[in-house]
């Protein structure tokens, strides 16, 4: 009984060390990231061609931005004209204005006089029977029209006087400060018009060609960034435990018997079923979990993404 049990031990760890010394079967990979286009316009110039190595900030393509210019030079013509508005109403009236309004009530006062004589003159007449009454009735409206325009004369040469109120200069700044925004906007969306690079890399692919017009939003450039390329590797279930984060690799590429050092930068908390290029054997339904083993010898740099291989832990 001892020896049976020796023995199934001895099977137990074999097939342990069977399973741990599986090797993981993945590809190698480049962090991606995608360059949006921030607004729907033609593809005047490309500054770039797959392939190349970018580095942050540099400009990649430009777009036609003459619709945003139009927008910002309108924009900026109506920040000018109510900063012009604002400007006269915080100054307070002109006296070139205050003279033509007491010219117009001088004018206006004038007519009146006028008027009241006149209808007087009618009145009399009226009440002798030597005019019409529709002729007297005239010359009362004529007069009092005009004792309306003293009215309302006296009212503009008061608030001269008295100023702009404290609200309309609020509004005023408010326009001011409505209109600043806008432009800066439009300035902004002006400068989105030339794509540039967000971080150093090399470009992978550009969609468009020159002509085009990609809907807003949509991806323009896909980059590949990062120090280093990745191999992305499945591991199954049953030896999800004896791998951890830091863990030391060796990767093998299809084709090279090279063995590039790695290291486990992480590992999915989520299984997952194996990809159809990491099956072996009767695993078709087996669990998985994805991780990434970054490759740590400087000259993997210049490995292209997309290559197959299978990593083992290093010895």
């Amino acid at each position: 009984m001892t020896m049976i049990r020796i023995i199934a031990c001895l099977l137990l760890l074999a097939g342990c060390s069977s399973a741990s010394n599986e090797p993981l079967l993945g590809t190698l990979e480049w962090d991606r990231i995608s360059v949006p286009a921030e607004a729907s316009e033609r593809v005047e110039r490309w500054a770039v061609k797959d392939g190349d190595k970018v580095t942050a900030g540099q400009l990649i393509l430009e777009l036609d931005s003459r619709r945003v210019q139009a927008k910002l030079l309108n924009a900026q013509a109506l920040l000018a004209q109510q900063n012009a508005q604002l400007s006269e109403l915080s100054h307070g009236t002109r006296i070139e204005d205050l003279d033509a309004a007491r010219a117009e009530l001088s004018s206006a006062q004038a007519v009146q006089i006028d008027a009241r004589n006149y209808y007087a003159r009618q009145a009399e007449l009226g009440q002798k029977q030597y005019v019409a009454q529709s002729a007297v009735d005239s010359a009362k409206a004529s007069r009092d029209k005009a004792v309306a325009a003293v009215a309302a004369a006296q009212a503009r040469l008061q608030a001269l006087i008295s100023g702009p109120r404290s609200e309309q200069i609020l509004q005023a700044e408010a326009a001011v400060k409505a209109s600043q925004a806008n432009v800066q906007e439009l300035a902004i969306n002006l400068s989105k018009m030339q794509v540039k690079a967000p971080r150093a890399g090399q470009i992978d692919n550009l969609p468009f060609k020159r002509g085009d017009q990609p809907p807003a939003g949509a991806e323009v450039v896909s980059m590949l960034v990062g120090d280093a390329p990745y191999a992305r590797v499945f591991i199954p279930a049953s030896n999800r435990q004896r791998v951890k984060v830091g863990q030391a690799y060796s990767v093998y590429l299809q084709g090279n018997e090279r063995a590039w050092k790695a290291h486990v930068r992480t590992v999915s908390s989520d299984a997952t079923f194996t990809p159809y290029y990491a099956l072996t054997g009767d695993d078709a339904s087996r669990l998985v979990y994805r991780a990434e083993l970054v490759l740590d010898e400087p000259d993997a740099r210049a490995l292209p993404a997309g290559l197959s291989l299978h990593a083992q832990p290093a010895r």
